[in-house]
């Protein structure tokens, strides 16, 4: 990655560019653009007609009807609500399952309606017709996740097929974003712009010269409110073929809950109200519950057997009861199994200085002394966060939600309230959870910043499906210890 610094003499580099002109890179990442829809076109096609298939032999048949005799309408007809959707666009997420659920059964419907008005004697069973729903779903949703990580893991083992870009900002908004485009595999940080070290006012088109310089087929710009003019900007990339995308560096309003409404001719966004309050807590706390004490009656041998080993491979408790802080900043016990000595709070504030969070706002320790044996083997797989079903039951949790901070960790936010934004105080304005956002998108994240920034994301962009998202990667994160800390 190259820093663009301010060059000495650019006398002779800014030329006109022709609107027509081509970029190179552009022209690559068009191609590669359609290859991917290219293949997840076939990949699609080819799993309805398995599913179709599969669903006539399988469910009742119809006599005098089958289901190959009126396979092309029914693909195209899937295919283009699919497109429709949004399923074949630049968006890197190939596998959005609840909206390709709801696509799916769009589709079936446009099928029947279809039959109906055109051809009224294309009618099969209702076990064919429910079969290949499941099964169009499972297959197609299947197919796109494995092609997800093999598109991951080429880019991963081939930079080639990372999308070069530059960033253009001030350091700090630079290094938000390096942190956001960190876990994609989609991105390679080319170079770096600094504004702190360039006049927007009088070195713009030095800048556009630096860019196009670069060979790159998009800029990301991380500091919008440093660029005077947006429109000069972007059509001077526009003009060079190359694409301008706003990074929010800072948490925005949610943009899944926006619809785009216009006034006159100007676009408005308008946000509707957060899905997190209201009836849907109450689902959620419902749900939560019946949840929880289903997981606990199925797992209660394990518990019984965690609470042995506890019990006869050290001194003192099995449970180890805390104080946090939760919604509205109550105070209430958490339920864990102990994974320390008898006198690990005494302890702690002789490792104060050890402590590896950014800000301290939060205490860990990686290699933590006062940790038993058991002890770590528990944490490794969050085996002691079970008996916090418990606390689900009591209403004090949720089995997702920001995580509950201890006492220390609340009153020192308090004291830095100046460093400690006023908008991480709106965490406990929900039910704190036993999992998160941020236990699955960076569990050995030391960083508060970045623990909290999660934190927001999840409330902002909460739905039910965003929660059994988060499950089902919980699950997965602890089997494999993927950053256990």
């Amino acid at each position: 990655m190259t820093d663009l610094k301010k060059p000495d003499s650019l006398d002779g580099l800014r030329q006109t560019e022709d609107i027509r002109a081509t970029n190179l890179s552009m022209d690559w990442w068009r191609a590669m653009d359609w290859l991917q829809s290219l293949v997840l076109i076939c990949l699609d096609t080819a799993m309805l007609f398995v599913s179709w298939t599969l669903a006539d032999r399988i469910g009742t048949p119809t006599v005098g009807l089958h289901i190959a005799d009126s396979m092309l309408p029914i693909l195209a007809a899937s295919l283009a609500t699919l497109a429709a959707s949004g399923f074949y666009g630049t968006d890197d997420k190939f596998h959005r399952f609840a909206k390709l659920l709801k696509s799916l059964t769009l589709a079936h419907v446009v099928v029947l309606v279809a039959a109906f008005f055109y051809q009224p004697e294309f009618w099969v069973s209702r076990s064919v017709f429910v079969i290949a729903w499941i099964l169009n779903f499972v297959l197609i949703a299947t197919a796109r996740f494995l092609f997800d990580g093999l598109v991951i893991q080429i880019r991963k083992s081939n930079p080639l097929f990372q999308q070069a870009i530059v960033l253009v900002g001030q350091p700090q908004d630079i290094d938000r974003a390096r942190k956001l485009l960190k876990r994609s595999q989609q991105f390679r940080i080319d170079s770096i712009i600094d504004l702190s070290i360039w006049d927007m006012s009088s070195q713009l088109d030095e800048i556009f010269d630096q860019i196009k310089s670069r060979k790159i087929s998009e800029v990301f710009l991380c500091s919008q409110q440093l660029i005077d003019n947006q429109i000069v900007f972007f059509w001077n990339l526009k003009s060079a073929g190359i694409h301008l995308r706003m990074v929010p560096t800072e948490l925005q309003l949610p943009q899944r809950s926006a619809e785009t409404k216009m006034i006159e001719e100007i676009p408005t966004l308008r946000f509707k109200s957060l899905s997190i309050f209201g009836i849907n807590f109450w689902l959620k706390r419902t749900l939560d519950r019946i949840a929880a004490f289903s997981i606990l009656v199925v797992i209660s041998p394990i518990l019984l057997l965690i609470a042995i080993l506890v019990k006869k491979t050290s001194t003192g408790p099995i449970f180890y009861r805390q104080d946090r802080v939760g919604l509205k900043g109550r105070r209430f016990k958490v339920w864990k199994f102990r994974t320390m000595v008898q006198n690990a709070g005494e302890l702690q504030k002789a490792l104060e200085e050890q402590n590896e969070v950014k800000g301290g706002v939060l205490f860990k320790i990686k290699h933590d002394p006062r940790i038993t044996k058991i002890g770590k083997f528990l944490r490794d797989y969050s085996l002691d966060e079970l008996p916090q079903l418990i606390n689900v039951l009591q209403g004090e949790m949720s089995l997702v939600g920001p995580r509950p901070l201890p006492i220390r960790d609340y009153e020192l936010s308090i004291q830095n309230a100046d460093e400690f934004a006023r908008d991480k105080f709106l965490r406990y304005e929900v039910l704190p959870g036993i999992t998160g956002l941020w236990q699955v998108k960076g569990r050995a994240t030391i960083d508060s910043d970045e623990i909290f920034y999660w934190d927001m994301v999840y409330i902002l962009e909460w739905s039910l499906v965003l929660d059994l998202r988060i499950l089902l990667q919980t699950v997965k994160v602890v089997l494999f210890k993927e950053g256990s800390y």
